[in-house]
């Protein structure tokens, strides 16, 4: 699914109204009873709805609204928030439609509510463009006081919240539910505006699909289409081999777990064969808890400082594919051992946690990294090996930049992960729940990634589809599991559930 700006938007609106055709009172029409039917839906018809209108053609989508339900027989108070001289042309034929309207010039014209119901936002939409001041914030403020007693529901986008820039310290409505016509706009896919966006759910209003073919922007949401066409079915004539050797390059003194998981997920993602450089300590632990995995182990005890060493002597060869870092520790022989491999392997590899840590200390390091790699940086690991930003738009952006310098995929973990690729395009990822933040998830991701490089998937198919089952592996253990007892060990077990899912 295609992200869009918020010119962009309007664009799809002029498209569709010049196109279908349709006029632009009928558009707003079918907004609004898309958005009226969601609300019946969602909340029944005992409670009261007070739909607090703009000026703007978002609050003429608030109107509608407010008459379609009154014409249902629903309790609607409806207000009109004077925060301009004048309202837009669609708004003023919609007041003349729906007339009973309680109308706001100041803060002190806030209407005390008369008992707990449904708060529909009709403010702001997506054409603010700058962070509202005045006695309008005082508004903003007063509704999100309201929200302990009553469900705010905002159309289109929170009041105050803009759609392609900051609004971190910008007055917003703090919204349960957010109702967005066809697309997922940026703002909603960061972590920053998580308490104000809410539950996102997008409503089809039947914009025009000639112009959503056509349009180019960077930002992609993955979705089931865009998964289904990378996915690789598997040959009925397929031996191990046909799957990739990978090498698994994890673990160290007190942190084997790592090494476990990043192997095991990296089975599970469907690598034919995989073999895991651990140190000494190690060894039983390996053989004892994978035992379809092939260990290789380090002269060293406690660390690992010589992986590379296969590799000067052209005796690894077969390894299709590299994933390193759970738990290798910042040792400076491991760093050493790090740097020699990224001088003697060529091919994409996965970059995760440790050696992550490693580079962040050595940054001469990022510039060796294999071109179309994979690193996998939660958001401290980012801004150790890039910088801090002063907000998540500023973060996304250098993310992307990042990616198209250095010639790598750079996924930065969390909600809606964001994954970055050399080409400039970045794709969110939907997948994934509060679950899944425990220890070991990442390393569970890294060892996906990892078996599906080594199937041969490119580097940016491994990426969505790796990112994709990690987080559905996540979401189907939840089911049986909660949220609370998820631990990364089971969204390795439900990578099943995950692949059967996919494959449906």
């Amino acid at each position: 699914m295609k992200i869009l700006s918020a010119q962009q938007i309007r664009e799809a609106d002029a498209y569709t109204i010049e196109h279908e055709p349709v006029s632009s009172l009928q558009l707003m029409e079918r907004a609004a009873a898309e958005c009226a039917g969601w609300l019946v839906h969602t909340f029944g018809e005992a409670l009261p709805y007070y739909i607090f209108c703009g000026m703007g053609n978002n609050g003429g989508d608030g109107l509608v609204i407010a008459r379609l339900l009154h014409e249902a027989g629903l309790s609607v108070h409806a207000y009109m928030v004077h925060h301009s001289g004048k309202p837009s042309a669609d708004n003023a034929a919609n007041q003349e439609r729906f007339p009973d309207v309680y109308h706001i010039h100041a803060l002190p014209e806030f209407p005390d509510l008369p008992e707990a119901g449904i708060i529909v936002d009709a403010i702001f939409g997506t054409g603010l463009s700058r962070p509202v001041e005045g006695w309008t914030a005082g508004i903003l403020h007063k509704l999100n006081d309201l929200g302990t007693k009553h469900t705010i529901v905002s159309i289109d986008m929170p009041s105050g919240l803009m759609a392609d820039q900051s609004s971190l310290h910008a007055p917003c409505v703090h919204a349960r539910y957010t109702l967005s016509f066809e697309f997922y706009k940026l703002a909603f896919l960061l972590p920053e505006n998580a308490a104000r966006a809410g539950s996102v759910e997008v409503l089809r209003i039947g914009l025009h699909p000639d112009y959503t073919a056509t349009v180019q922007t960077p930002y992609h949401l993955t979705d089931g289409h865009i998964i289904r066409t990378i996915y690789q079915p598997r040959d009925p004539f397929a031996h191990k081999g046909t799957y990739g050797h990978a090498l698994v390059i994890a673990g160290s003194h007190g942190k084997m777990g790592a090494a476990i998981l990043a192997t095991k997920a990296c089975l599970r993602a469907g690598a034919g064969l995989v073999s895991v450089h651990v140190p000494q300590c190690g060894y039983n632990i390996l053989q004892s808890t994978v035992p379809e995995a092939m260990c290789v182990t380090d002269e060293e005890i406690t660390f690992s400082s010589q992986f590379h060493e296969p590799f000067r002597l052209h005796q690894a060869p077969e390894y299709a594919a590299i994933g390193i870092g759970p738990g290798i520790g910042t040792h400076t022989a491991t760093a050493g051992a790090l740097e020699k491999l990224l001088q003697l392997y060529h091919k994409p590899m996965v970059l995760d946690a440790d050696a992550l840590n490693i580079i962040s200390a050595y940054p001469a390091l990022l510039a060796k990294i294999p071109e179309d790699s994979i690193l996998t940086p939660h958001p401290r690991e980012f801004e150790r090996l890039f910088g801090a930003t002063d907000n998540q738009f500023d973060r996304l952006r250098l993310l992307s930049a990042k990616a198209v310098e250095l010639r790598l995929y750079i996924l930065l973990k969390g909600r809606y992960s964001a994954m970055a690729c050399p080409d400039g395009a970045v794709y969110f990822n939907p997948t994934g729940n509060p679950g899944m933040a425990t220890g070991g998830s990442g390393d569970v991701l890294t060892g996906i990634l990892t078996g599906l490089l080594s199937q041969g998937y490119a580097p940016k198919a491994a990426l969505l589809l790796g990112a994709w089952l990690h987080g559905l592996a996540g979401d189907q253990a939840v089911i049986d599991i909660s949220e609370e007892a998820l631990v990364a060990e089971d969204i390795v077990y439900y990578l099943g559930q995950a692949w059967l899912n996919i494959q449906k």
